[in-house]
């Protein structure tokens, strides 16, 4: 998809990414930079970072003025970024980034705040599966971003054939109703909400702590942006990684009541378990952010997940991949 076509239906996309309640965005305040931030799913626990950011006013002694855009099934970051709707955007994962810099949209990753993506897939618990291996031939219920990004990785990995993809569309009713099926989810969402609802303790398998390279809940920002003003996405990291720090292990009651005041539909025991999941997995301060803090990058990491989409004709051998992030934002590893 180029960029003319990204333009094009971003105005459509304005629209589904917007909850119905929010409200019109006002002008900055006095001597700060507005910035409109765009996530890519309805309020979560795992967008708690920035809205405790928001909430704690670390934007906003940063000099910031920052809204956050709220996501949904017909969001699309990439498109609203491409037209300018928005001003920063979050990534879910590096395919994502990777297909940006392979159409040249003049977009970067500029942080990674999810060292782990918490995609998971979720197995009836007494079906004999104790690996992600064992799904190998079972029928597994997948949305179609899911078939163009993580999927690309089980098949290389585990040979997993696309005779396996059945449609998924957001509802654990036909998991539940087929012990033979397997469906995707993310580790602190779906397994807790189907135990809840149905009593079942499903078998939950984390990619990440399975190989799967891909970093998540990146901050993506265009060229212009950080060329223009670099200072206030350097601002726009480091306050979102000292709301991630305090969303973990401070209060985030604040936060949480701005996440169920744009998605009411949340509600708090989701997000307090969710939290304790994001510590246990190490989400967010795994991996590179170990050693070199929250919301780290490396090449390192990057080369392995290129080199793993383009060894399945994903991308190009030859994609310049490193024109999809920036490290200028983050620290570097020696």
């Amino acid at each position: 998809m180029k960029v003319l076509r990204l333009i094009a239906v971003a105005m459509a996309a304005v629209l589904a990414a917007c909850s119905a309640g929010e409200k019109a965005a006002e002008a900055p305040a006095a001597g700060r930079t507005a910035i409109r931030f765009a996530t890519d799913w309805r309020a979560q626990a795992e967008h708690g970072g920035f809205y405790q950011a928001l909430a704690n006013g670390e934007y906003a002694k940063r000099g910031l003025d920052v809204q956050i855009v709220q996501g949904g099934p017909g969001s699309n970051v990439p498109q609203l970024l491409a037209a300018g709707a928005v001003d920063m955007g979050m990534g879910s994962n590096s395919f994502i980034v990777l297909n940006l810099a392979q159409e040249q949209v003049p977009v970067k990753a500029v942080a990674a705040f999810f060292q782990k993506d918490p995609q998971v897939l979720i197995a009836h618990p007494d079906q004999g599966i104790e690996t992600l291996a064992d799904l190998k031939g079972r029928s597994i219920l997948l949305s179609d971003a899911s078939v163009t990004a993580f999927w690309v990785w089980l098949k290389a990995k585990y040979g997993f054939r696309d005779d396996q993809v059945r449609k998924y569309a957001f509802s654990s009713a036909p998991f539940l109703a087929d012990k033979r099926v397997a469906q995707q989810g993310y580790v602190t969402s779906e397994p807790y909400t189907i135990e809840k609802e149905a009593g079942l303790k499903p078998k939950v398998f984390l990619l990440a702590d399975n190989g799967y390279p891909s970093y998540a809940t990146m901050v993506l920002a265009p060229e212009s942006l950080i060329a223009k003003n670099p200072a206030a996405v350097k601002a726009f990291v480091e306050a979102s990684a000292a709301g991630w720090r305090d969303y973990l292990h401070g209060d985030a009651s604040k936060a949480d009541a701005l996440i169920r005041r744009d998605n009411p539909e949340m509600s708090q025991d989701v997000l307090n378990q969710a939290r304790e999941k994001l510590k246990a997995y190490a989400i967010v301060e795994g991996g590179d952010a170990q050693a070199l803090g929250v919301g780290a990058m490396t090449d390192a990491r990057w080369k392995t997940f290129f080199d793993m989409a383009a060894g399945q004709g994903v991308y190009p051998k030859d994609l310049d991949y490193r024109r999809a992030y920036t490290l200028q934002f983050v620290a570097a590893a020696k």
